[in-house]
């Protein structure tokens, strides 16, 4: 008996892989949410759009600071980008596969295919995450300078090597996926020898994609705020250590909403397939309603991403201000695009705290 990934399958698998199990299964017409699929298919079409446009804007801010001073910030926001914006190019396959009612057109290939390269980016946006929080800690703590060239040595080498840990991560997904028929529909699934090792797959992705991950980035900001705010008593800045904060708790409560409910939901099934949990309707319940939900939520960091990490930065807010000012009108009168970069700048400008003195530029 092969075991199924109720991801991407989540109204199937419990009736699939109990077999022949005397435990009661629920009647599946009445947990089948059509609407539900339908919304969430356009939810992943929103989220790619945004996603491309967004990313592509980083890409776009990044070439036309192309030649000024380049920092290890910058070279972790342009990597996140690149995996955000593969990301966000495998949604349209999930919302048509949702709107099919999870039957998979597209053949075996692509179920690999595409498959593989949605976990290997999920794995490499939450590494390039993680190490811009260590990196952002670690400016501000050792205030290197002159050390650029080194810097930009040793931010290629991390980045070539979270790379090479996202995709060695994604090979079980790579060798399980498979497209199989399942009554009369194919669908796209991890199948498994048995329901532990897809137990153990599931473990490891919460382990590694957001525990682990989670606790870095709580340490480096919660040591990145201890250290501003000494700084900020000293030099009597009561305001930018609120600016700090606030930033810091915008990007680590983010990641955190956007993330616990599908590796909750996740650890959940990881229980259940270890008999340390009772399945049940409840539980399949949640995988039927809770779970599309859940995954969609994680998905929207995709689009949150190009906001949090860039387009918050000073120094891209004024990069965004003076591409502005050049398509104004000739006679230098704001207009509709000068603007709308004007409020842009005026609301983003709370959040973040690079502009200010004396640490502002630590941080980038």
């Amino acid at each position: 008996e092969n075991t199924l990934n109720e991801e991407v399958c989540p109204n199937l698998w419990p009736l699939l892989s109990k077999g022949g199990s005397n435990q009661s299964v629920p009647d599946p017409e009445r947990f089948s949410s059509p609407t539900l699929r339908i919304v969430i298919s356009v939810v992943y079409s929103v989220v790619c759009a945004v996603g491309l446009v967004g990313n592509a804007m980083v890409f776009f801010l990044m070439k036309v600071r192309r030649g000024r001073k380049r920092s290890t910030i910058n070279f972790y926001i342009l990597n996140l980008a690149v995996t955000d914006f593969q990301f966000v190019l495998t949604l349209p396959f999930w919302a048509a596969e949702n709107a099919l009612d999870f039957s998979w057109p597209f053949g075996n290939a692509m179920c690999k295919i595409i498959l593989s390269v949605t976990v290997m980016n999920v794995y490499a946006s939450v590494f390039f995450l993680t190490a811009m929080s260590v990196a952002r800690y670690w400016s501000v703590a050792s205030a290197l300078k002159d050390r650029s060239r080194v810097r930009a040595c040793s931010v290629r080498w991390v980045c070539a090597l979270l790379w090479a840990s996202a995709t060695a991560a994604s090979v079980p997904t790579a060798v399980f996926a498979t497209e199989t028929r399942v009554f009369n529909d194919k669908l796209c699934l991890l199948k498994f020898p048995d329901q532990y090792l897809l137990a153990l797959y599931h473990l490891h992705r919460i382990l590694i994609a957001f525990v682990l991950p989670m606790c870095v980035v709580s340490v480096c900001y919660v040591m990145l705020l201890r250290l501003i705010r000494l700084r900020s008593m000293n030099n009597n800045h009561p305001k930018r250590r609120s600016r700090v904060t606030r930033s810091v708790a915008i990007v680590v409560l983010s990641f955190f909403i956007c993330w616990l409910p599908n590796h909750a939901i996740t650890f959940w099934s990881v229980l259940v397939k270890f008999n340390l949990a009772q399945w049940d309707e409840a539980y399949y319940a949640a995988h039927t309603y809770m779970f599309p939900v859940s995954a969609c939520l994680a998905h929207t960091n995709s689009c949150l991403n190009p906001l949090l990490y860039c387009l918050m930065r000073s120094e891209i807010r004024k990069t965004i201000k003076s591409l502005c000012w050049r398509m104004s009108s000739p006679a230098g009168a704001p207009g509709g695009c000068q603007v709308l970069c004007n409020v842009f700048y005026v609301i983003s400008t709370p959040f973040y705290c690079e502009e200010t003195q004396g640490f502002g530029s630590s941080l980038r």
